[in-house]
Parts: structure tokens; sequence; C-alpha cells
């Protein structure tokens, strides 16, 4: 068994797909219509058929207060590996990117959590 898809609830499905794709480094993997909103999946560049990141629409009423408390919390929705925490940092960070924590190495694990601009916190992660 393996994970083949997961997901984060977006506030505007073209601004996610601009940041994850343009920002981010993903490429898109499917674009559907389905009803008002879209299937819109991304992958890893370097792993074409790998896990999937399903941009979800954010309408179901449970979400907004869901994503709010986390946000508040400065709680990550999603956890993505990178081989350098900190060259990451340095290369979002020029593109704008706004960090709620800069690279914080505790034992073997260094991480960063930035803000998606699309409701969400996301966390880089490298394990040593």
């Amino acid at each position: 068994m393996r994970i083949h898809l997961t997901s984060v609830f977006v506030d505007d499905q073209d601004k996610a797909l601009r940041f994850y794709t343009d920002v981010l480094g993903f490429t898109k993997k499917t674009d559907l219509p389905l009803g008002a909103d879209r299937w819109l999946t991304v992958v890893a560049s370097e792993d074409p058929e790998g896990t999937e990141l399903l941009l979800e629409p954010d309408g179901h009423p449970a979400v907004k207060p869901f994503t709010s408390a986390l946000m508040e919390d400065g709680i990550p929705a999603a956890a993505f590996a990178v081989d350098d925490v900190r060259a990451e940092f340095d290369r979002l960070r020029g593109l704008g990117v706004r960090f709620t924590q800069e690279p914080l190495t505790t034992g073997p694990v260094t991480t960063a959590v930035l803000d998606d601009t699309c409701g969400n916190l996301i966390q880089l992660v490298h394990s040593a």
C-alpha cells in the first residue's frame, strides 16, 4: 500500500496552480472540469508518476473554520520534503514567499513553514 493522492484545500484554484507550479516548482498533472470547480492535481517535477496533490476547492462549509483554525494556530496543512531547507528558504524568499517559521534544526530534522497564499501553511522538511 502507498499514498496515491492527498489534498490541500485552496481558496482559489487558479492562484493555487500558479503558486504550486511557478513558485514551488511542481508540475500540473490533471486538470478536469468538475462542475463549477476542477479536479486539479500537481506532482513533483522529478516524479511525474508519484503522489498527486489535489488542489481542492474550499467550498464545503466545514473547510473554512478548519483551515482558519490551522492557520491561526500555525499548524501546517502539509509537509513537503526538500534536499536543503535553507536553500529552498532562500530561493522562495527571493521570490517573495512569506515564511511563518525560518529554518529550524531540531536533532536530525530541519524545517521551515511558508504561507501558500491560498489558505494554508506548508512545512518544508529535511531529515538528515
